[in-house]
């Protein structure tokens, strides 16, 4: 219930009825801003019977740093680097979606061993992210052990990533119409070594936490979500795929050269906590089977294509929209371009935030400890909602 179905004006909702509870047998409580299930400054404001939701409300804005008004004053290599500050978890999906709907306004074709190059990285950055998911989200639940081997391999996938990206974290590697550098035997070789031993770890994952008795009970059959309610919220990526609905921008716009590899849609019909971590769990096995088909397939050639535009380029007028499938899901770029050398507008299209606007309808009457694991079970990256 919000505040008008109780009589309540805004301002007395938000002051005297947060300290006495918003009726005589209810309790607030605030999750966040700083809190440690909610992974980054986000506050959800919580109305409990005992230890049951009556009412979940998130509340954005603590992190926002004006993303898209920043690209109206920088020229487009400029604006590159902030989508590794919009999502950290897989910066260069976000990369990716800019420099392509700057290349799809422009006509430009990439060469293929930089779309090759693009599909690797992106992939190995896809498994480091769904890495750094798994870890929290267990750890939100009350196990210790995992995190500490979801960090030692994906600290393993950093070291291989900064060979090619020159970084660690937020990674802003591609470029309009190719990528920074071409990938060297360092990296190749260091990947090749990498793929058998992420097989081999899996399994033990799989013993270790899938299978373990005391998550299952706390993920099957909690937050269960129909298709009605995704599609009421425009939610996307695993989230959606573990309600059964096997939509993947990769395969369903056949994006890039992903169509040249043997992989498969991660898919779940439960719809329950459980069917997303599984969702995410499957998925990185695909990315290892994609990247080393790319890799044994690496054409040669150039990274960039010839005469590619420079810093002071100007975009050409008009407007495109490109979307690629990141690790939380669909991640849209709307380039509006007047011609100058700054973007005229820009917006972004964050899965996250329509992931996490249902969760208010998908936690009332649960159990707050049930609401934790919904929570943690949509892999949220806070700086991602708030821009």
């Amino acid at each position: 219930m919000r505040y008008e179905e109780m009589g309540l004006t805004e301002g007395d909702f938000y002051s005297r009825n947060f300290e006495k509870g918003a009726r005589d047998d209810t309790l607030i409580l605030n999750l966040g801003p700083q809190h440690p299930a909610t992974h980054g400054v986000l506050r959800i404001i919580v109305e409990m019977d005992g230890e049951y939701v009556i009412r979940a409300e998130p509340v954005i804005g603590y992190l926002h740093r004006m993303h898209e008004k920043m690209a109206e004053g920088r020229q487009i290599y400029q604006y590159i680097p902030n989508m590794g500050r919009v999502d950290y978890g897989h910066a260069l999906g976000w990369n990716w979606a800019l420099v392509g709907a700057v290349e799809r306004l422009a006509g430009f074709e990439v060469p293929e061993r930089a779309e090759y190059i693009r599909v690797i990285t992106t992939e190995l950055n896809r498994i480091t992210s769904h890495l750094l998911w798994w870890g929290a989200f267990t750890l939100d639940l009350g196990a210790i052990t995992p995190i500490m081997y979801a960090f030692d391999d994906r600290e393993q996938l950093l070291d291989i990533l900064q060979i090619a990206t020159g970084s660690r974290l937020t990674h802003s590697s591609l470029r309009i119409g190719g990528v920074c550098a071409d990938i060297n035997d360092r990296f190749i070789e260091a990947c090749k070594a990498f793929i058998p031993h992420f097989r081999a770890r899996l399994p033990m994952y799989r013993d270790l936490v899938t299978g373990n008795i005391i998550l299952r009970k706390r993920l099957e059959g909690v937050g269960v979500f129909d298709a009605d309610l995704l599609r009421r919220y425009g939610a996307s990526g695993p989230v959606v795929r573990g309600s059964g609905i096997a939509y993947d921008i990769r395969k369903a716009e056949k994006l890039s050269v992903y169509d040249r590899f043997d992989w498969s849609v991660a898919v779940r019909s439960e719809g329950d906590s459980m069917a997303r971590y599984l969702v995410r769990m499957d998925e990185m096995e695909q990315s290892l089977n994609i990247v080393e088909q790319a890799l044994d397939s690496l054409p040669a050639g150039k990274v960039m294509m010839p005469k590619a535009p420079k810093v002071t380029w100007a975009v050409p007028k008009g407007e495109s929209y490109f979307a690629f499938e990141g690790a939380r899901g669909k991640v849209g770029i709307h380039l509006v371009s007047d011609g100058g050398k700054n973007p005229y507008k820009i917006k972004l299209r964050s899965p996250c935030f329509s992931n996490l606007s249902l969760f208010a309808e998908a936690a009332q009457g649960t159990l707050l400890a049930d609401a934790l694991a919904i929570l943690g079970s949509l892999d949220l990256v806070i700086p991602e909602i708030d821009r």
